[in-house]
């Protein structure tokens, strides 16, 4: 099968990225991989929907460095092809990334994905569901159980209220964003440069404030979970623990915190099993839970990261778990020959 990769923009792709592990795995697999960035569609005027792929000459790419270095030199080529020539659209961009300098591009992955997915198209996540998780507000739809105490306002005296009744803490930051950009700890609503934190964090829009949770000291758990459950192989889970820097509250790899080996209670579980039911509803075929004792800090849908590393700590590939799983999905598709719903199959 052709596997269509979705992501930001291909000269911002890394080896180190969970999408080039999955594209690794399926040309392992025997499958064709091609790229695709929100300005490569084409919507003709007889209705047909075309892309301009990325994909690169040589073939079977074996090594993460080699296939990024071709995805992005003289070895790609771009072929422009029916969107009908491809049987899997995984959406794999941030939006968060493209929300400021080109909010254009932000939502191109749903709007197309929503068309892709009309003309058969197997498109994961499910775009429906993507577009009602466009920002952290998609949070909140979620058991109270498993979240944190949470603030969500743009009014400075809401959140120095909020952080006075709060006797750990909070942790503020944007409702729109990723990667740990603009995330603080605020002890006190007494802080002298609490003001300089509103100004800055409040720029990009409405603010989260959650209260802190003194374990994530230790970091947090981010676990993955594919249709709905826990990803694993013979035990072994498809989760690390991110460890922050020293003086971070962040965990983000972005934010310089490194990957350990994380170990899956039966409390993680119960937690994951708790929000399975809403990501089975919205077609979440692979999401990233980040959990910090029986709290989710934060569910991500677009673009969970992590498997490459969680490969290093357990000598197991679980990104052709995955591949795998798109296999058995193409296969219900044909089978049922167009009875079942994106959404439906999504999850299956």
């Amino acid at each position: 099968m052709r596997i269509a990769f979705f992501v930001n923009s291909i000269a911002s792709e890394a080896s180190f990225y969970t999408t080039t592990a999955l594209a690794l795995a399926a040309i392992a697999r025997g499958h064709d991989v091609c790229y695709l960035t929100p300005g490569d569609f084409v919507l003709r005027p007889d209705d047909s929907l075309m892309v301009r792929a990325t994909t690169i000459k040589t073939g079977k790419t074996k090594k993460s460095d080699a296939f990024v270095a071709a995805l992005q030199g003289d070895q790609a080529e771009i072929q422009t092809i029916p969107i009908e020539d491809i049987d899997v659209l995984f959406l794999r961009n941030d939006p968060s990334q493209d929300a400021d300098e080109r909010p254009w591009a932000a939502h191109a992955g749903i709007i197309f994905g929503r068309l892709a997915a009309e003309r058969g198209v197997l498109t994961l996540n499910d775009p429906e569901g993507l577009a009602r998780a466009q920002n952290k507000l998609y949070f909140q739809g979620f058991p109270e159980s498993v979240r944190p105490t949470t603030l969500i306002s743009k009014s400075i005296e809401e959140i120095r209220a909020f952080i006075d009744a709060q006797k750990q803490g909070v942790i503020l930051k944007p409702l729109q964003g990723s990667g740990g950009k603009n995330v603080f700890k605020i002890a006190s609503s007494k802080e002298a440069n609490l003001n300089q934190i509103f100004e800055a964090v409040s720029g990009e829009g409405y603010l989260i404030a959650q209260g802190y949770l003194p374990d994530a000291t230790a970091g947090d758990i981010r676990l993955f979970l594919m249709n709905g459950r826990p990803l694993q192989r013979d035990g072994a889970y498809a989760a690390l623990r991110r460890v922050p820097a020293k003086g971070e509250v962040r965990s983000n790899m972005h934010a310089a915190g490194t990957a350990a080996a994380a170990e899956i209670t039966p409390e993680i579980l119960a937690v994951a099993e708790m929000v399975r039911p809403k990501l089975l509803k919205d077609g979440m075929f692979l999401v990233g839970l980040d959990i910090v004792g029986d709290k989710i800090l934060e569910i991500n849908v677009f673009t969970p990261g992590g498997l490459p590393d969680i490969a290093e700590l357990h000598g197991v590939d679980l990104s052709v778990d995955v591949i795998v799983a798109l296999e058995q999905k193409v296969e219900i598709r044909e089978n049922y020959a167009g009875q079942i719903s994106n959404s439906a199959l999504a999850t299956l």
